[in-house]
């Protein structure tokens, strides 16, 4: 019996790899949340005050990125592309 050189099993290794390059060009690269500023309501820094975000500035791969909050909230993580810089 002779052994088969090309057997589909051989690669389906090759899924892992093509799905992360997949999903990286369609969302690009994670940056996490450095600091933030928020609109203050006379409350300070207690951390129970209801707080509605203005600016949020995120770190990662690509540099440093000063957003606007969406809906007044910032993600602890956001995915930013090479072109969006």
């Amino acid at each position: 019996m002779k052994p088969r050189l090309l057997k589909l099993g051989y690669f389906v290794w090759v899924i892992v790899p093509a799905c992360l390059w997949l999903t990286y060009q369609m969302t690009g690269l994670p940056h996490v949340i450095a600091s933030y500023s928020w609109v203050d309501e006379g409350r300070g820094m207690d951390p129970f005050a209801q707080r509605y975000y203005t600016r949020c500035r995120f770190i990662g791969p690509y540099g440093q990125f000063e957003l606007p909050a969406q809906h007044g909230r910032c993600g602890w993580v956001r995915f930013i592309k090479q072109e969006d810089r």
